[in-house]
């Protein structure tokens, strides 16, 4: 079984120096590999994709589950990896569950892997 990474606060973008910048410390190189982590699977990614393609910049737990051909609740579960990383905002509002990209973590990740991607 492979070992579990640790579980730290992710609810703020992450923040450090780049890592083309030299060496990271142990709890910046923590940071970006949870983040990473949860990106690591293609529903994820296409959630992500999804969420930055919405007319609205949101969409409902339905909606995606319909987009992806993917029951409510794998999307749930889904969705819940990428809040818990810190990638995803939802809101309940009556009965449904609306998601967006937190744009603001998303790009902090990107600008710590590569500092010159977003010019």
């Amino acid at each position: 079984m492979p070992k579990a990474l640790p579980t730290i606060d992710m609810s703020a973008p992450v923040c450090c120096a780049p890592i083309v910048a030299g060496p990271v410390t142990d709890d910046a190189a923590l940071e970006v590999a949870l983040r990473l982590k949860a990106l690591a699977d293609p529903a994820r990614v296409k959630i992500i994709s999804l969420l930055f393609g919405a007319a609205d910049s949101e969409q409902n737990s339905g909606d995606l589950a319909a987009a992806l051909g993917l029951t409510e609740s794998t999307v749930s579960h889904h969705v819940a990896q990428l809040r818990k990383a810190g990638l995803v905002v939802s809101e309940r509002r009556g009965m449904n569950v609306y998601h967006r990209a937190h744009r603001d973590a998303l790009a902090a990740l990107c600008g710590v892997l590569d500092p010159n991607c977003c010019d």
